[in-house]
């Protein structure tokens, strides 16, 4: 009886996609590998998948975004599973890609050979990175129609034009001051700063809003999009 054909192994790794908000355009970070394949390259945040101490792939990704882009995420969601053997040239893989949101004003100092790039100007990426981002950029824009995704991009107090101005960034388009103070009404995610506003000057004081606890980790949704006209 023939001895059955050896399979060769199976690579799997996590990839994050961390997005932030600056100079008012959405931004992805990307590190410079240090090591091949594509040694030299700007790619995204990955590595293995420690079987023997992470506990799931997000698990991996938090893990991954803390030693390699010091990053603690406040929130970290699954985007979708990449697979082949044309993907890595070091063999079969499988990539369980995340993205994450941080806002601006909590970014840690950048590592040595990070950088910021504006999502709609990436550089070359290898392996398929480049289409990972493209994903996780259709998914944050989807989802910010329904939910409260974009207020993960806003610092720990806001107004409610400064949220606004959030949602406007990630979606590319201007939103309808009424529809979206409507629906932020319906979310239910935010809170008063009881008797804190923004200091006085041209405009009146505008109250600041907070996410509420029981959001800071999850969505809140709701069945209509912000631009339905409903």
């Amino acid at each position: 009886m023939a001895a059955k054909a050896e399979h060769p192994n199976v690579l799997c790794t996590v990839d994050v996609v961390l997005l932030t908000l600056r100079d008012d355009a959405l931004q992805v970070l990307l590190l410079r590998r240090t090591a091949e394949p594509f040694a030299g390259a700007l790619a995204l945040p990955g590595g293995y998948v420690h079987a023997q101490s992470d506990h799931d792939a997000s698990d991996a990704a938090a893990r991954v975004l803390r030693d390699k882009a010091g990053v603690e995420s406040p929130y970290l969601e699954q985007l979708a599973t990449f697979s082949g053997p044309a993907r890595d040239p070091r063999g079969w893989s499988v990539s369980i890609a995340h993205f994450a949101l941080l806002p601006e004003s909590l970014l840690p100092p950048l590592h040595e050979g990070a950088v910021w790039k504006p999502v709609e100007r990436l550089p070359a990426l290898p392996f398929d990175h480049r289409q990972i981002v493209q994903e996780a950029v259709e998914r944050v824009r989807a989802k910010s129609q329904y939910s409260s995704l974009p207020v993960h991009l806003c610092g720990e107090r806001f107004t409610l034009p400064q949220l606004q101005a959030v949602y406007e960034a990630v979606l590319g388009e201007p939103v309808n001051k009424v529809s979206f103070r409507r629906k932020i009404d319906e979310l239910g995610m935010l809170e008063p700063i009881e008797g804190e506003f923004t200091a006085g000057g041209a405009h009146r004081p505008a109250q600041l809003y907070r996410l509420r606890k029981a959001f800071r980790h999850v969505l809140s949704t709701s069945g209509r999009g912000l631009n339905s006209g409903a």
